[in-house]
């Protein structure tokens, strides 16, 4: 498909609040949605599947209508049309178009209807009726195989949008900006708590479908603002900075294979992960102090180089980080999945031979083995930036499941990690602290065994971490709840294992440290310690 067939005028947003007036009251809402397909075909949606939903829109209700002109691309007549919408003005402003047909052999009289663009509704976090817009074919899917080539194409929602919104940080702030906007959605989200938020990208389509989903959505509008990485915004600092860049290194980011056009949308323009890591890099002197960068990424798994310190390398001085990787695919698997992402697999075989080849060439080339995914985490420390204390740099790999939103969580961890810095061993063990709400305990042993082997605490929220404990560390862990200090705690266990209560204060530091950091304890106020 060649980039001619993308819609060469975008709709206005100049009736836009009239237009969200007859969606809200048709129903055209995730809930709506949900109750009209029901959940499998509500769920085969996600996977760009939409004969389940052509099943159950086959009546005339106006949120049938809705649902077959913005969701599944079908046109219907002008008077079913104007049943569900204000007509006359969704054509004026390009929402829709008359392509001039008659249905059922003119017995509408109006011909038929079609939709210029996909509108998804989508839930907000407190239970905001939102609507993301995006190109024909791309509301829903993504990763998973849009099967174009469209270099300007805007997709709309996929998992990478949510997960990175869901990981975002959400306390209000003065500034936002949104790197890489694609169709909103996280500007959208920080509308909510950013005072002013600007929205960045190399497309100028996707600014225009920004700023349809904002107006659509009933939010604030937003600094539109054209151009690559911090470019359009030199100079300018923020409190917050979220991106999901175009991360796919991919051979034609680069200028080689013979597939044609660069895909804006997903490749970078960089060799490997080049642009992830300058988007990284120059992200410290684009925040303020104690602001929060996020993003999403993929990286290299290089030969004879520890992915850890590649990412380690990429951190800002004056930053803390926290980097998560969440998946690892071999070569073999991510060229897969991209090329099937831009249809390459449905073409001729030799074709697509050849292109494979050309991902497999490029791998080879720079030594990558596999590729890995996941999320990154900066936040701007003065402290650190003057030296007065080192940075926290955490880099993990989790690839268990997690409960979304994790916002609360990752601000938790850097809170944590201050306190962490804050206090040696001695005031450690002045400090209080509280067995996180969420906890629970597992004994693993062999039945009817008088004293289990170990002891296993649990998170069942959050990052739903899992860590292992001794019969010491487990009865700590019981009996914090914020009254006692944590040396009051470690001499009574001592009196009643018979444990010497000093070897105890030596030992037990470094373990109450870990369940700290990984969140199963929480600092409290009083005794030295402090709220996290």
């Amino acid at each position: 498909m060649s980039t001619t067939s993308l819609t060469a005028s975008l709709p206005t947003p100049s009736h836009a609040t009239r237009l969200r007036e007859a969606f809200l009251s048709a129903g055209f809402t995730a809930d709506g949605l949900l109750d009209l397909l029901g959940a499998p075909a509500y769920a085969a949606l996600a996977r760009s599947e939409t004969v389940p939903a052509l099943r159950a829109t086959r009546g005339d209700t106006p949120l049938e209508t809705l649902v077959r002109l913005f969701l599944l691309q079908q046109p219907v007549s002008a008077e079913r049309a104007a049943r569900a919408l204000p007509l006359e003005e969704a054509l004026a402003d390009g929402w829709l178009v008359r392509d001039g047909k008659e249905i059922d052999g003119g017995e509408t009289g109006g011909g038929e209807i079609r939709a210029t663009v996909d509108v998804r509704p989508y839930g907000g976090p407190e239970g905001q009726d939102w609507f993301i817009v995006s190109d024909l074919g791309c509301a829903v899917g993504g990763a998973g195989g849009i099967g174009r080539k469209d270099e300007g194409v805007v997709l709309g929602v996929g998992g990478a949008s949510t997960t990175l919104a869901g990981i975002t940080v959400r306390t209000p702030v003065a500034s936002a900006l949104d790197l890489g906007t694609g169709s909103g959605i996280q500007a959208l989200h920080a509308a909510q708590h950013a005072t002013l938020v600007t929205a960045t990208d190399l497309n100028p389509r996707a600014l225009e479908f920004t700023r349809l989903t904002l107006a659509l959505s009933g939010a604030r509008g937003a600094e539109l603002l054209a151009g690559s990485l911090f470019e359009p915004v030199d100079g300018d600092t923020y409190d917050l900075i979220v991106s999901n860049p175009p991360f796919v290194i991919s051979p034609l980011a680069s200028g080689k294979g013979d597939s044609g056009a660069r895909l804006t949308y997903r490749d970078g323009g960089m060799s490997g992960d080049d642009l992830c890591r300058t988007l990284v890099q120059q992200a410290g002197e684009r925040l303020n102090d104690g602001g929060y960068a996020q993003f999403l990424a993929n990286w290299q798994h290089v030969e004879g180089e520890q992915w850890q310190e590649r990412l380690r390398s990429w951190v800002p001085r004056d930053c803390d980080a926290w980097i998560v990787q969440r998946e690892v695919q071999d070569i073999t698997q991510y060229a897969e999945l991209w090329l099937r992402d831009s249809g390459d697999h449905r073409e001729d075989q030799q074709a697509y031979a050849e292109r494979y080849e050309a991902w497999l060439d490029e791998f080879e080339a720079s030594g990558t083995k596999s590729v890995g995914f996941g999320w990154i985490t900066l936040r701007k420390n003065a402290a650190v930036a003057e030296g007065r204390t080192e940075p926290s740099i955490v880099v993990e790999e989790w690839t268990h499941p997690v409960e979304q939103p994790l916002g609360d969580t990752v601000r938790a961890h850097f809170e944590r990690q201050d306190f962490l810095r804050a206090h040696d061993d001695a005031a450690l063990l002045a400090a209080h602290f509280r067995l996180a709400s969420e906890v629970t305990q597992e004994q693993v042993g062999l039945p009817g065994a008088e004293d289990p082997e170990h002891v296993v605490l649990r998170q069942n929220r959050g990052m739903r971490r899992a860590t292992r404990v001794d019969h010491v560390g487990a009865g700590f862990a019981g009996v914090c709840d914020g009254t006692l200090s944590a040396g009051r705690i470690l001499d009574a266990i001592g009196q009643l294992t018979g444990e010497d209560s000093v070897v105890l204060r030596d030992r037990i530091p470094q373990a109450i440290r870990l369940l700290v950091e990984e969140g199963f304890l929480e600092p409290v106020d009083g005794g030295g310690g402090q709220a996290s």
